[in-house]
């Protein structure tokens, strides 16, 4: 398999797939639907104010990953990323199963993973590689453990910071253990692993919720998958439609934070994906609350007109591809990060910026639909403040049970275009 061959799957889905002669051969035809992803962040050095949480190098090492599809399928196919890496990534063995419990795989269900054919593979600093397919029939909603054993010095890539989920890292090629060791060390940032397809019998139809840290999941339980877009899944999984995470922790809109801006990442994580139909945008609350904070002490504040230009050239985009865009409202965040080196995140000044803005989202008719967050985890008794049941302690961020009910707010209709009005 080519690199020209692997970039066409990656940027124009099924078709290509079945150009390429990888769909199943069968009377009925067969169709590759993205059903999870991460979205890969520049790796920042050791001065940003934020760890990376990252080791220096694998070495020598496996590394087993756990991820939860959202649609399932008869087949799979793996998307390992070597983007940010500045030297090739050499995988010596990889491997793919259900997953049990822990670092634990479902017995009877491990494959082995290929690429054209070969076991090993180099992947190109910058690149992403897709597997050959794998049969493995995976059940909406079931989850999946990646294992790659690295046996020389990598450097990590492919980097995403907040996984909310465990990665394992233990000496050796234990890609095929049913377990591994009690002493493997632990990790809650993702690596290498940004992409997981399925075959389906019908073409793919996909949301994708492009977002910072609110999306990303930041408050919510780790392991338990119960971010906004994962109960968004659990919503769509009866209809065939696949959810995709395109959040980042530190996300912003108009500028980098601890990811690309969202203004031009939106074009590779959201509007290239196979079968998009819609995308949820939840983004401004760190363009208006970082700058003259901890995180951009330097920068000038955000002024509502200027982000509100950057939600209209986001609209554009959405237009020129055909697909729906709806807006979630920025949710409140006053006492933000309170008490921690951290704060900073709100001020009276900011608040006017975040008001107006929603002002914008609701009432300027730009959108195709509006989801109004702000209105549904605001405390009714201080309007700037998270409704404590929905807050997960620092603020900022809701809990499980404000992600629940904001995916609960979601109008399915209004988000596929299926509104009888």
């Amino acid at each position: 398999m080519n690199a020209s061959t692997l970039g066409s799957i990656l940027k124009h889905g099924a078709a290509a797939l079945t150009l390429a002669g990888m769909a199943a051969a069968s009377a009925a035809p067969a169709y590759w639907s993205p059903s999870w992803m991460a979205s890969t962040q520049p790796i920042w050095g050791g001065d940003f104010v934020l760890p990376n949480g990252l080791p220096f190098q694998f070495n020598q090492q496996t590394i087993r990953q756990v991820v939860r599809l959202s649609i399932g399928g008869a087949k799979l196919r793996v998307v390992i990323s070597n983007e940010g890496g500045t030297a090739p990534l050499y995988i010596g063995a990889a491997r793919v199963a259900r997953h049990g419990e822990g670092s634990a795989i479902v017995d009877g269900t491990d494959r082995a993973l290929r690429f054209g054919g070969h076991a090993e593979v180099t992947v190109p600093p910058g690149a992403r590689l897709v597997s050959d397919p794998v049969d493995l029939p995976l059940p909406a909603l079931g989850e999946v453990a990646v294992s790659l054993y690295l046996p020389k010095p990598s450097q990590p890539a492919g980097f995403h910071f907040d996984a909310r989920e465990t990665a394992y890292v233990a000496g050796g090629e234990l890609t095929g253990a049913a377990r591994l060791p009690a002493a493997a060390s632990q990790w809650n940032t993702r690596v290498y692993v940004s992409g997981l397809v399925v075959e389906t019998p019908t073409p793919p139809t996909t949301v994708v919720a492009l977002g910072d840290s609110i999306t990303d999941g930041n408050g919510s339980t780790p392991g338990a998958n119960t971010r906004w877009p994962d109960a968004l899944a659990e919503r769509l999984a009866p209809r065939g439609v696949g959810v995709l995470n395109a959040g980042i922790s530190g996300g912003r809109l108009m500028k980098d934070g601890m990811g690309r801006a969202g203004l031009e990442r939106a074009g590779r994580d959201a509007f290239a994906q196979p079968g998009v139909r819609a995308v949820i945008v939840l983004l401004g609350t760190n363009d208006i609350g970082w700058p003259g904070g901890p995180f951009a002490p330097q920068e000038p504040a955000m002024r509502a007109e200027d982000l509100i230009q950057g939600f209209r050239q986001l609209i554009a985009m959405a237009r020129a591809h055909n697909v729906r865009i709806v807006a979630g409202t920025v949710t409140p965040n006053e006492r933000a990060l309170e008490g921690t080196p951290l704060e900073g995140h709100h001020s009276p000044e900011k608040e006017k910026v975040r008001q107006a803005v929603n002002r914008w989202i609701r009432e300027s008719g730009a959108f195709d639909a509006v989801v109004d967050f702000d209105a549904l985890l605001r405390d009714p008794a201080r309007p700037t403040r998270l409704k404590a049941a929905m807050d997960s302690g620092d603020h900022l961020h809701p809990g499980d049970a404000g992600y629940k009910a904001m995916a609960a707010a979601i109008d399915l209709d209004a988000l596929l275009g299926n509104d009888p009005k």
